[in-house]
């Protein structure tokens, strides 16, 4: 089993917002993968197709690691079979980094995975730029909760758009090909 999460806040105030990355990029490869529609559980939205599960956590961001846990125990996967899709405030609006393990950056969903799973699981970031490289007055909760500028979502459609036309690839976790084509 393969659990693929994005990350986001549900509501339609959040829809399209730089924080709502990983639901942005799980809607897409949901539509570009024939996956069947979400269905709602207690604190998760999911779909499941043969061996993968696709996820939006329900909890708001900073209790992410909760559905993660609920969908992780309930199907038996291990960390390293789980993949995070998330906002990156460290790297420029659009640009793609994957790893595995390591720290959370100060990135409060992730703080709530480790708490609930352990490091050891894959993430993909997005980047959505740090508000202090335009200019130091935009408050960073105002800025990841704000929609994003049409030059930026000109680069975020590109990069969910790589992710999600390479499916392929991040279900054989082959990730330095879905990199390739940045």
């Amino acid at each position: 089993m393969l659990l693929i999460v994005g990350l986001g806040n549900i509501g339609s105030e959040y829809e399209n917002t730089r924080h709502n990355i990983g639901f942005m990029t799980v809607d897409k490869i949901k539509e570009d993968n024939n996956f069947p529609d979400f269905k709602e559980k207690n604190k998760y939205f999911f779909t499941k197709k043969g061996d993968i599960i696709l996820a939006k956590p329900t909890t708001y961001m900073n209790l992410s690691g909760e559905a993660v846990l609920a969908l992780s125990s309930m199907y038996k996967i291990k960390p390293e079979d789980i993949i995070i899709i998330h906002d990156d405030l460290d790297l420029e609006t659009g640009r793609i980094k994957i790893k595995q393990g390591g720290s959370n950056g100060g990135h409060n969903g992730l703080k709530s995975i480790d708490k609930a799973i352990g490091v050891n699981y894959h993430r993909i970031r997005i980047g959505i730029d740090h508000p202090r490289n335009f200019t130091p007055k935009i408050d960073v909760v105002n800025y990841v909760l704000g929609k994003f500028k049409p030059e930026e979502k000109e680069k975020i459609e590109k990069s969910i758009n790589i992710i999600s036309q390479n499916f392929d690839n991040l279900v054989s976790k082959n990730f330095d090909k879905i990199l390739s084509k940045l």
